[in-house]
């Protein structure tokens, strides 16, 4: 399914089988000059993303016609469409499923409208850090560095020695943070914006996870470090990287 393109002004669809909840938001999204579109299934979803550009879902879990963690690994598939999941379930695997299968941000119900408004907020502002940052890379053919190269176009990064070494999309997202940025140091609040990871407070550390990741991948054993911890700040990418256009 081809999405539209979104406007100007941040148009949030809330899928949630609940007519309270949905207009609490409803309403509470539209006084802050959101606007705003609800519905109940995931056929109305369809419908409304068909016809309309949406900048991000609200994403009930329990629909009456569809699982709301397979709606968000179908969208993914498709889309880069910035998704907030919400469920009544408190289980710790269920949060982990849905960041996993593609969802952006996860709330537990009950919830305060304050904290999901953070959220669309937070995710909408990382959203556009990382448009803008397709579009700077749209122009670039590649990056080199230390004898690696990225290319661009084709997401595969090649050893100095010509093998490919593959990349998850998490570890993609992070290389081309480190190089649109080299030789400055990236607090972790900075790369998790840029790589589009997931910021909630059980995933503090993923962005360190992923950088142990991109290091043994980058820095074999006996090779000098490409990336080094700022203890307390965050991280800087060593080499010197050259763009090809």
């Amino acid at each position: 399914m081809e999405l539209p393109t979104p406007g100007a002004a941040p148009h949030v669809l809330v899928v949630d089988d609940d007519p309270s909840i949905r207009q609490m938001l409803v309403d509470f999204l539209g006084d802050y000059d959101y606007k705003v579109s609800a519905v109940a299934t995931s056929a109305e979803m369809t419908e409304v993303l068909t016809r309309t550009a949406i900048d991000l879902l609200v994403l009930d879990v329990r629909l009456p016609d569809e699982d709301g963690i397979q709606i968000a690994r179908r969208l993914r598939e498709q889309s880069d469409l910035a998704i907030i999941v919400i469920t009544g379930r408190r289980d710790e695997a269920d949060r982990v499923m849905a960041l996993e299968l593609g969802a952006d941000d996860y709330l537990t119900k009950p919830f305060s409208p304050r904290e999901l408004l953070a959220r669309v907020r937070a995710l909408l502002r990382r959203t556009k850090m990382h448009a803008d940052g397709a579009r700077r890379e749209a122009g670039t053919r590649a990056y080199r560095f230390a004898g690696w190269e990225l290319n661009v176009g084709l997401r595969r990064l090649s050893s100095p020695q010509g093998d490919v070494v593959s990349l998850s999309n998490g570890e993609y997202n992070l290389l081309t943070a480190f190089l649109g940025a080299p030789q400055r140091v990236l607090t972790r609040a900075q790369l998790l914006e840029l790589s589009r990871l997931h910021d909630d407070e059980v995933y503090d550390r993923s962005i360190d996870v992923q950088v142990g990741r991109l290091r043994r991948k980058l820095e074999p054993e006996g090779q000098p470090p490409m990336i080094r911890t700022e203890r307390g700040a965050g991280y800087t990418f060593l080499p010197k990287v050259e763009i090809l256009r």
